[in-house]
């Protein structure tokens, strides 16, 4: 076959194209050292653009294809070197909880996890977050948007809040939430609504305390203490006026036996004045209401009288001597919803708040999950095998695809035994509390009355 450049084009046989190319053919010895081989019919085909217009998009497109191929190679080195990382101290810390348990491993986010303005360096954990507290969760091959920092990620202010209640699941279920892709949630509890030192430093302050996200995340904050703290409702719609609030509830009764075994467990009178509620390790106890045992006053708190109180029996504090039901006493008005969500619904319309069933959530936990996943307005991501039965707890414990994960021992203390006549009477005294409480939410839960 003969090639010839005549005028800019290019005659290949009996084939003519014009080309806006410069095309030409050069002997091989024009580009090397003459030798004693070389073959003037071995030619090298040169090739150039005869118009600068089209040179320049050449050019362009070019650099484009390289940018692109280096920002590729960049994200799946970033990728390698993560997941690398996960796998290590995955098996490192799955080998130190095995030691300290042998048969169930333990885990739930720190309360006290709050990432601050430093980049997330780990794929799983934000940078002050304690090793042996993590979860551990790997959704996607090559992108993880729930746990790495790339530059489109940013802290926003919660798009919705557990806003409570206290011993009725708030912690397991936030764990649960936190299964969803969609779902982001803060460390610990930040008490930022409820506290005046904590809101007085502003919303930046608290912007910094959630997670890194991206865009179309939910970011969700929990802290107890909002449900019972009069002055949160409106701060919360200073924030933003339509926030999505979840109320996690349980069987009146049942919730303040676990109040009071939990308190127990600290050593704690759940009586204390208010000044001393900042001294008690449960950080979700609110300081509102001065609310002493009967008989008592501030000024007569002394350390004596608290330690005699301490040790009395749920019957003993809950049960007035003459038979009567001491109101007063914390756990159980706590237990009086109604008293509390009033405040909320004079402040946000009935639709922006969604009353959970923590009894519900115990027994059949994908239940609730689909009702609140329909709320929050996201796909249903979350299912049954992502949940299994532990028999030794006697509670559904999380499956992440990296193995299984049960919230701490801390979580489902056994309930002391309660005299049932005391059960009895306290149900029959919840009957109208609860009725109120159906008629604020628009629902019978169905809780027993006697």
């Amino acid at each position: 076959m003969t090639a010839k450049k005549s005028n800019n084009h290019l005659v290949l046989g009996d084939c003519s194209v014009k080309l806006p190319l410069d095309i030409l053919w050069l002997p091989k010895s024009a580009m090397r050292p003459v030798g004693p081989e070389t073959s003037q019919t071995d030619c090298i085909l040169v090739v150039g653009i005869s118009r600068p217009k089209l040179a320049a998009v050449f050019i362009t497109v070019m650099l484009i294809s390289l940018f692109l191929t280096f920002h590729v190679l960049y994200d799946s080195a970033v990728y390698n070197i993560h997941a690398a990382q996960v796998i290590s101290e995955q098996k490192f810390y799955k080998i130190l909880n095995s030691n300290n348990n042998n048969h169930h491993k333990n885990y739930e986010k720190p309360q006290s996890k709050h990432p601050n303005e430093q980049p997330q360096t780990h794929l799983y954990r934000h940078p002050n977050q304690q090793p042996s507290d993590d979860l551990v969760k790997i959704n996607h091959p090559m992108i993880f948007p729930n746990r790495v920092h790339f530059p489109k990620t940013s802290r926003r202010l919660p798009q919705s809040l557990i806003i409570g209640v206290r011993k009725c699941g708030t912690r397991a279920l936030l764990e649960m939430l936190y299964l969803h892709p969609s779902i982001q949630k803060a460390g610990g509890e930040v008490h930022f609504f409820d506290r005046d030192e904590n809101y007085l430093k502003g919303l930046d302050w608290y912007r910094k305390k959630m997670p890194h996200s991206f865009r179309g995340q939910i970011t969700i904050e929990k802290s107890p203490s909002y449900f019972v703290s009069p002055e949160v409702p409106e701060r919360v719609r200073a924030m933003n006026a339509t926030i999505k609030l979840l109320l996690i509830v349980r069987e009146p009764v049942t919730r303040a036996i676990s109040d009071f075994t939990q308190l127990r467990s600290h050593g704690i009178t759940t009586m204390l004045p208010p000044s001393s509620f900042d001294q008690i390790p449960d950080s979700s106890i609110a300081k509102t209401d001065e609310i002493y045992f009967p008989g008592t006053t501030q000024a007569s708190g002394t350390s004596a009288n608290l330690a005699s109180l301490s040790s009395k029996t749920f019957e003993e504090l809950a049960i007035f001597p003459n038979g009567t039901v001491n109101e007063s006493y914390r756990p159980l008005t706590i237990s009086m919803y109604h008293l509390y969500l009033h405040r909320w619904l004079e402040v946000f319309p009935r639709e922006q708040l969604l009353v959970v069933n923590g009894d519900r959530l115990i027994d059949d936990p994908l239940s609730q999950m689909k009702k609140i996943e329909n709320f929050l307005g996201i796909d249903h991501r979350i299912t049954r095998n992502h949940f299994y039965f532990n028999e030794t707890k006697g509670f559904y414990c999380l499956r992440y695809d990296s193995g299984d994960r049960c919230l701490r021992e801390t979580k489902g203390r056994k309930h002391p035994h309660v005299d049932p006549l005391v059960i009895s009477k306290l149900r029959k005294f919840f009957a109208e509390h609860n009725q109120r409480f159906y008629e604020l939410v628009g629902e019978d839960l169905g809780w027993p009355e006697e």
